[in-house]
């Protein structure tokens, strides 16, 4: 038998008195407690959810607007996180940098 472990964060809300009512009526007539009852709505609106990052930079840089070029950094940011990136370039002036680019 496998046994999934799923990861779980606690985190305090705070509902007005009369929605916690609402919400305590509907899980006593389910048979569940109210706790049980408020995390299986939520589990069950974010399952429905399809979230997508459209443009990660902050700037609203265009580069990122192309999947594959996404696609490219997420894969260096994993290697690198892996700690198998294919090379390594330290750049500590404007001059490597002018450089750096010159020769691409």
């Amino acid at each position: 038998m496998v046994t999934v472990a799923l990861q779980k964060k606690r985190k305090n809300i705070d509902l007005p008195v009369e929605t916690l009512q609402k919400l305590s009526i509907m899980a006593a007539s389910q048979g569940k407690s109210l706790k049980a009852y408020i995390e299986n709505i939520l589990v069950a609106k974010a399952d429905t959810l399809q979230l997508e990052v459209q443009n990660p930079s902050p700037s609203d840089d265009e580069f990122f607007y192309y999947p594959e070029n996404l696609n490219e950094t997420v894969e260096r940011v994993n290697e690198y996180k892996r700690g198998k990136t294919k090379s390594k370039v330290v750049l500590k002036s404007v001059d490597d940098i002018n450089n750096f680019i010159n020769n691409l």
